[in-house]
């Protein structure tokens, strides 16, 4: 595509949008939906705790334009749905033979679907940065009460259960209590490492730790996730030795069965408070899985307990290698999500989307993109950005064109830091390879 024509400059410019890791002179208004894998974070760090600094007092204003006229895309959604049903019954004036019915209502809901999810990435690329900023601090606000409920709640009912499961676990002799019982003691020990994390995480010294100790939120999540995966192989090995062993029979203790289903019911509503938050703080997220681990744990294991001493022997330590694997399987799976983003995982095709839109409406100066990338770092993403200028430009103005693009960038809500390279054309090799090797 060519590159864009010039515009009246404007000095507080647009927001932005798609990207790809190409060449670019352009952009033609592609769709896409919002991430899902990871949530948008607000900011945590103060510009006095930024080592890197030009000091920022307050960010620029930058108004809403559509020099691409991606508004021309949206699509009324009820007149969308009534064109589909008529295309479908003129289909069946048309073919013979039956009709399933249930296979369209799948295609009108799917063509639905894409027509939201066209619109919404259309008006979340619209919206000026300076809005961005706003809901990510009124939703942090708004849920920094929750987010205390959430964890503080958490840790206090994990240890009064965990008291609970040792006396339903000790008093029982059930082995897959006693699976429930080792889950139910380490879970306030998570709830520890995740409130001393995220202490660590805003109580930061620049000199020391230039970029900050987001990425101690995720080691701390790994460090659990073995931890847990540890104590499962374990009891493992002893429900194999007793399956292994002489035939016990068991008795039924209506006390344990009440404390875990106490347990149970705890564990239910700390998941449905959780539910609401999991996707804006990942602290929280690590809590709701937490939770809904739990809740099959527990359930199951109460399960084959009492069939344990009602019906076979061999249920019961059989149902605890079962909860076992479960749980090593669960951590094991959430420790390689966490070690994604702690390695550097690409952001999501939509945040590409927006940094590109973003940067092309910028300023009119900029003809086209070179690259565009985005990776986490932690639980935010590291931007790089190279912009096309005119080389007979004065330095002064790439600069500044440069910087003010470089301060919209990091001022999005799920953006740690943003790099932007000039450059007067896009027919050279990448200047930044990928090290192989020292």
């Amino acid at each position: 595509m060519p590159p864009a024509q010039p515009r009246a400059r404007d000095p507080h410019t647009a927001s932005k949008g798609p990207a790809t890791s190409t060449s670019v002179a352009a952009l033609d208004g592609e769709d896409g939906h919002d991430p899902v894998a990871r949530p948008a974070y607000a900011r945590h760090s103060s510009e006095s705790e930024r080592s890197d600094v030009e000091n920022q007092n307050e960010l620029p204003v930058y108004s809403a334009e559509d020099p691409y006229k991606l508004r021309d895309g949206l699509k009324d959604i009820d007149i969308e749905k009534e064109n589909v049903k008529a295309n479908i019954k003129r289909k069946r004036a048309v073919v013979t033979g039956p009709v399933v019915r249930g296979k369209e209502q799948l295609k009108t809901r799917k063509i639905m679907r894409f027509y939201k999810e066209q619109n919404d990435n259309i008006l979340r690329l619209l919206k000026p940065v300076d809005e961005h900023i706003r809901q990510a601090k009124e939703a942090q606000d708004s849920n920094a009460l929750q987010y205390k409920i959430a964890v503080n709640g958490s840790f206090i009912a994990n240890l009064a259960l965990a008291v609970l499961q040792v006396y339903g676990a000790v008093s029982s002799g059930s082995l897959s209590l006693f699976t429930t019982m080792a889950d139910a003691i380490f879970d306030p020990c998570s709830n520890l490492t995740l409130i001393l994390c995220n202490r660590a995480v805003n109580r930061v010294d620049p000199r020391r730790f230039p970029s900050g100790k987001g990425r101690l939120e995720t080691a701390g999540n790994i460090a659990f996730c073995f931890l847990m995966t540890a104590v499962s192989l374990i009891l493992i090995v002893e429900s194999i030795r007793e399956l292994s062993g002489e035939p016990t029979h068991p008795k039924l203790h209506i006390p344990s069965i009440i404390a875990v289903g106490i347990a149970f019911v705890t564990k239910l509503c700390l998941f449905l408070y959780c539910w609401a938050l999991r996707n804006k703080y990942s602290q929280i997220r690590i809590l709701w899985e937490d939770h809904r681990n739990d809740l099959f744990i527990n359930g199951f294991g109460l399960l084959t307990s009492v069939l344990g001493s009602k019906i076979a022997w061999w249920i019961d330590p059989a149902g605890a290698i079962v909860l076992s694997l479960l749980i090593a399987f669960l951590w094991t799976r959430t420790a390689y999500q966490e070690f994604q983003l702690l390695i550097g995982v690409c952001a999501e095709t939509s945040f590409l989307q927006h940094v590109t839109y973003l940067s092309m409406t910028h300023d009119d100066r900029i003809c086209a993109l070179d690259t565009v990338r985005a990776w986490y770092s932690g639980p935010r993403l590291i931007v790089e950005v190279d912009i096309v200028m005119d080389p007979d430009m004065s330095l002064r103005e790439t600069h500044d064109v440069s910087d003010e693009l470089q301060k919209k960038l990091e001022s999005l809500p799920d953006v740690e830091r943003a790099y932007v390279h000039v450059d007067y054309e896009t027919d050279h090799a990448p200047e930044h390879f990928l090290k192989k090797e020292l």
